[in-house]
């Protein structure tokens, strides 16, 4: 399946799906440390978002969020690409600072966790199996 959606910034490239219907803070919810959920009650709690795509309808919380998807990057943690139904201020810079592919206005309600995805976040594409 393919998938059209708006490029927040470019970049090609792949991995599983790790998707949640729960929208993600940066700061406070996810360990940057380890790139594991750290929420309490979250759908992905206890799971990493190192190295996969993660899907997730929106951002909230703290603007500090940029910044630890900045220390996830460095600490090679950082999640492969973000896929998002609506890209929020927090993540778009997160993604821009950290050169994280992204895309957003994407229907994913399309996509499962588990799924091979490629992301064409030039074009913004997603392509999944």
């Amino acid at each position: 399946m393919e998938l059209k959606g708006r490029k927040i910034f470019g970049g090609k490239t792949g991995g599983e799906a790790l998707v949640t219907k729960d929208g993600i803070s940066f700061y406070g919810g996810i360990d940057p440390e380890t790139g594991n959920v750290v929420e309490k009650g979250h759908e992905l709690e206890g799971q990493s978002v190192a190295g996969k795509v993660l899907v997730f309808p929106e951002g909230k919380g703290s603007t500090v969020g940029s910044y630890v998807m900045y220390n996830l990057k460095k600490r090679g943690k950082a999640p492969a690409a973000i896929i998002n139904a609506e890209c929020e201020t927090i993540v778009a810079v997160g993604c821009i600072i950290s050169e994280i592919p992204c895309v957003d206005k994407v229907d994913i309600t399309q996509l499962k966790t588990g799924m091979k995805v490629e992301v064409d976040a030039d074009n913004g594409t997603v392509k999944a199996e």
